[in-house]
């Protein structure tokens, strides 16, 4: 089973949710910065974990390409607390308990895991240039480098 993914060099299906914090987010508020949406399946998880500290160690690198993280998943914000306070994460983690980010973006679909299929989120990387509009999809996430493949992607644009 294939993602649909929104059109490319148009504006980025736009929300507002709630962050680590319980303060209200929405994607129209980071106008004049590039965007890294990057959603991730479940916070704590192993991946998840590689994944977010890859991208907290390289806050200086984001910030000199004038560039904001946003991690989103179906998880509550208090969770997205605990995981902000317990790895030390220093951006943004948005709650989309409802799955419809998610949804617009499509990444919730079917996935198969140890024989098992159900509905969640894929982890799937979206990159969004100072003016709304969606640059680039990145389907296939390395946990492990996203961080340095993210940046890579962003001084190329």
């Amino acid at each position: 089973m294939s993602l649909t993914f929104p059109p490319l060099d148009q504006i980025a299906p736009q929300f507002t949710t709630t962050d680590q914090n319980s303060d209200e987010v929405s994607l129209a508020d980071f106008k004049g910065k590039k965007v890294v949406l990057y959603f991730y399946p479940k916070a704590m998880t192993p991946g998840c974990i590689t994944q977010a500290c890859g991208i907290r160690d390289s806050e200086s690198a984001f910030a000199a390409a004038n560039t904001v993280v946003l991690g989103i998943s179906p998880d509550a914000a208090k969770l997205l607390t605990r995981f902000t306070e317990k790895k030390e994460l220093n951006f943004t983690l948005l709650s989309d308990e409802d799955h419809s980010i998610a949804e617009s973006y499509g990444v919730w679909a079917l996935k198969k895991f140890m024989g098992k299929e159900y509905i969640g989120i894929h982890r799937v990387t979206f990159i969004i240039d100072e003016e709304g509009i969606l640059r680039h999809v990145m389907a296939k996430v390395k946990t492990k480098s996203h961080h340095d493949d993210v940046l890579e992607i962003i001084n190329n644009l």
